[in-house]
């Protein structure tokens, strides 16, 4: 957390005429000081901030010394507290404000940007199907097993690959980048069941049945010995395969502690069902967008637990990176990054890969140790370590294709011939 201090005397013009002989300070004149310090610690950036919400609980007098504080939070954002004599007489958030025509690819170069109003259409969507049938799905799946569970499955993945033309547009997009051929109507059911059978094993992990499944891993040494230093990690996946599948991993390791930060307005409404009854095994989530959600995700990390996160969806305006992604142009978030840059604390990649019947693969690989000071600065290690997220994501989607469960349209119909400004081409990530 940084903190500067200020003190507004009574002879500042803004004070002229405003409640005579009981001045009270503006509280336009406060947040426009916490930009100042705000913009003025970040000035290499060249970011520039708005006031995204706001509280104010206490009048401040002229003479008075405000202690000015920030901090990043995951999504990008920054919380701030205003504080007189150690109490807050104001906080909020602030939010970046991005040109809508520019960004900046894995190497650094300006690149044009089509605007992202689509960016949150996965967010928007609405979860389809009844709260009855998944009642009732949910019952015979813990009745009958996963085996007869996984016959009735067809139907219900049939069901949404014929009445889901949006997402099956979309899919086909995708897979077109992924296999670099004309999908076929197989290859698009495949990914379709694929992600059923990855919700309908979550329901098993949930319930703690972890003995149904073939679990392999690739990098449980790193796992290992990063938990062995106790100072927490950040492991940053995708919507790409199962997440959580890691609580089965996290039981063959139990030094393997995972708290999931995550924005609780998108939580699925079938995981929410999934956890109903006592017998669920409920993961410690953090909340993110509220103003405490970087302390706790601090707090996490200093008990030697990992804070999983999904940086592959973008929020709103929130800051983004471009990157060349299956040889197209698309937006990622570089919020998470700048969180684990911010807490000084490595980066692993993770994903839990479904590679068919009760069999999946854990591949956990490092992606950047922020506690080591970068000698280009923490602005390019943070673009280059969003360019090896994305080639790692890249390769697992090519080798691992029916896994990607982002069913709507990632690229926003962009392209890199179409992105790329004149001062350069996007490049593959190295």
């Amino acid at each position: 957390m940084s903190a500067v201090t200020v003190t507004i005397g009574a002879e500042h013009p803004a004070l002229a005429g405003h409640f005579p002989g009981a001045p009270i300070l503006p509280g336009v004149l406060l947040l426009d000081e916490m930009l100042r310090a705000v913009e003025q610690e970040r000035a290499s950036t060249g970011m520039l901030w708005r006031i995204g919400a706001a509280k104010f609980v206490k009048p401040v007098r002229p003479g008075e010394t405000l202690t000015l504080e920030h901090e990043p939070l995951p999504n990008g954002s920054i919380a701030f507290r205003i504080a007189s004599a150690g109490q807050a007489v104001a906080h909020g958030v602030l939010v970046p404000v991005i040109a809508p025509t520019e960004s900046h690819d894995a190497r650094g170069a300006a690149v044009r940007a089509r605007p992202r109003a689509s960016a949150a259409q996965w967010a928007d969507a609405p979860e389809r199907g009844s709260a009855t049938l998944l009642r009732i799905m949910i019952l015979l799946s813990l009745r009958l097993g996963r085996p007869v569970a996984r016959r009735l499955l067809h139907l219900i993945a049939a069901y949404f690959f014929a009445f889901a033309p949006g997402a099956r547009r979309s899919a086909r997009e995708y897979l077109r980048r992924a296999l670099g051929r004309e999908p076929g109507a197989l290859d698009r059911y495949r990914q379709v069941f694929a992600f059923a059978s990855t919700i309908l094993d979550r329901l098993y992990l949930m319930h703690e049945r972890y003995g149904l499944f073939a679990i392999s891993i690739e990098g449980e040494e790193l796992m290992r010995a990063t938990a062995a230093r106790g100072s927490g990690a950040f492991l940053l996946g995708a919507h790409l395969g199962s997440f959580e599948i890691m609580g089965a991993v996290g039981r063959r390791q139990p030094g393997l502690r995972v708290v999931m930060a995550m924005y609780q307005r998108n939580a699925s409404r079938v995981a929410a069902f999934f956890r109903a009854g006592n017998r669920v095994s409920a993961p410690e989530i953090i909340a993110l967008g509220q103003l405490g959600a970087m302390l706790r995700i601090r707090d996490c990390l200093d008990a030697g637990k990992f804070v999983g996160m999904l940086a592959d969806r973008t929020m709103a305006d929130a800051p983004a990176q471009l990157v060349s992604f299956l040889g197209h142009a698309a937006l990622f978030p570089s919020g998470p990054m700048r969180a684990a840059a911010a807490l000084r604390r490595p980066v692993i990649f993770m994903t839990g890969l479904y590679r068919g019947g009760n069999h999946y693969h854990v591949v956990f690989r490092q992606i950047a140790d922020f506690s080591r000071p970068d000698p280009a600065g923490r602005e390019a290690a943070v673009r280059d370590a969003v360019a090896r997220y994305v080639a790692l994501l890249e390769a697992y989607c090519r080798s691992d294709p029916y896994n990607w469960f982002n069913f709507y349209d990632f690229w926003h119909g962009g392209d890199v011939g179409a992105t790329a400004s004149a001062r350069g081409v996007i490049g593959s990530p190295p």
